[in-house]
């Protein structure tokens, strides 16, 4: 019976059977990174995909090595491995690179399907033109940095994550072409810079901006910032709760993937010249995720909605997430979002891109207001897109059974410890120093909390209904 090939030839992978067929190899090894900067060479596997293995020693691949350094301009540097595939011994040659064009044997070829086209006079001029043309994105400009303002254990957490071997910070910048004359680049500092870019976040009382129930603003790098937008937006908005067995699993009412994929696309694709945020904001009736810019190089709604993505603002920022399994593929990530909330919409205002989500809390909200009075919550008749017309027990579930309010948390702290201060209540809620004055405020008028003395020195008094 006849083995069904382990591989196939394509745009990033090529195929020979011996070493015989090394110039040819790196002739492809070069088209593909001028192609799509990646590239996958394997030798001792034949052009149909069958593994007919060769004799691979330190000498192999110190002599394969040689001759990509000789015979490859600008510099590469691969990853090259013995691999055992259907117990034949294999080489395997994996490369990236951002410096096009690449140069095999001194000609410039381009990867076409499975094959390697050389390049005419005129296509070489238009990749160089390409290529200066990428120079000049923010990404890859200088940082102003030296390599040792970026902060090393950044630098090994990330190669641990992409599964990339332990490396000094100089080599490792290198490999990942983030340095220019030996200094970090734009992309390097979001990754690798201490606190080096902001993101605000806050959350409104009704349907528009003009009461602030809280707001927080956080310093840190690109990783940081997402870990900490998609905590403050989960911490915002409901959970319900569904079970697996005896198991209870947390169900936030907008999906967890989307909101993530929102926001890897609000850092990854924004224009990073405008000084402008990175926003999380979380009305009552929808969460929005705001990204300065909008879309870029005249792509339209409708195909980013089908995933026909062919100008990129940030590829090199793209890239890095990518290989921290961030981001899936070029073009994917509205799909992505629409796969998981498929009521989110999209909009351009002032100049931001916002990914918006409804809420379905809000609506269930309303209509039960709408049972009880026999009319429309005034906050829910404001046409808002994407607004979805269903909520599931499943999302809600038990969420009114299981959560504390913010103020109730306040009021129960209080009670315990009536001279706790603005900042110590901020700790205990998670709120910033304004959103517990805010309540603070609600509480006092309500009747529910009543203050004695001075700002320092006085304490709170919980009022209970026996009290009033």
């Amino acid at each position: 019976m006849e083995h069904e090939p382990i591989m196939t030839e394509t745009e990033t992978t090529e195929l020979k059977k011996s070493l015989a067929e090394l110039k040819q190899g790196l002739i492809s090894l070069a088209a593909m990174l001028n192609k799509h900067g990646q590239a996958e060479l394997w030798f001792g596997i034949a052009p149909n995909g069958k593994a007919v293995g060769l004799d691979v020693n330190e000498k192999t691949l110190r002599d394969v090595s040689q001759a990509i350094a000789a015979h490859i301009e600008p510099a590469i540097y691969p990853q090259i491995t013995q691999q055992l595939i259907e117990g034949k011994q294999c080489l395997h040659i994996k490369a990236e690179g951002w410096q096009q064009p690449y140069l095999a044997y001194g000609r410039a070829y381009m990867r076409v399907a499975d094959e390697d086209k050389k390049l005419s006079a005129s296509e070489l001029k238009n990749l160089i033109l390409q290529s200066n043309q990428d120079a000049l994105r923010w990404e890859n400009e200088p940082s102003g940095l030296t390599l040792e303002q970026l902060n090393t254990e950044k630098i090994s957490h990330f190669l641990a994550r992409a599964d990339l071997p332990p490396d000094s910070a100089a080599n490792a910048l290198e490999k990942l072409d983030l340095l220019r004359q030996g200094a970090p680049i734009n992309a390097a500092k979001l990754f690798f810079a201490d606190d080096p870019i902001q993101l605000r976040c806050a959350v409104f009382a009704t349907h528009t901006s003009s009461t602030i129930i809280d707001r927080h603003d956080f310093d840190g790098d690109i990783l940081e910032l997402l870990e900490e937008a998609e905590k403050y937006a989960l911490k915002n908005i409901h959970i319900g709760m569904r079970l697996e067995g005896l198991r209870r699993v947390d169900v936030p009412e907008i999906s967890l993937k989307a909101i993530r994929e929102a926001l890897v696309n609000a850092f990854c694709h924004r224009d990073w010249r405008d000084p402008d945020y990175v926003q999380v904001a979380v009305f009552k009736d929808r969460l929005e995720i705001r990204s300065p810019g909008k879309l870029y190089g005249g792509l339209t709604f409708d195909e980013i909605r089908q995933g026909n993505v062919s100008s990129r603002r940030n590829p090199r920022i793209a890239e890095l997430l990518r290989r921290i399994h961030l981001v899936e593929a070029w073009g994917r990530g509205v799909p992505l979002i629409l796969e998981n909330a498929p009521d989110a919409s999209f909009i351009e205002i002032g100049g931001l891109f916002i990914t918006r989500f409804a809420r379905p809390s809000a609506l269930e909200a309303a209509a039960d207001t709408s049972l009880k009075t026999g009319t429309e919550s005034p906050e829910t008749t404001q046409e808002t897109p994407g607004t979805t017309q269903e909520t599931t027990q499943e999302t809600l579930g038990t969420t009114q059974e299981t959560l504390k309010t913010t103020q109730e948390i306040l009021l129960q702290s209080l009670r315990q410890q009536p001279r706790m201060t603005t900042v110590a209540l901020a700790q205990a809620t998670g709120l910033s120093a304004d959103g517990v004055k805010y309540h603070l405020t609600q509480l006092k008028r309500t009747g529910k909390l009543r203050r004695h003395g001075p700002t320092k020195g006085g304490h709170w008094e919980v009022i209970t209904k026996a009290d009033e």
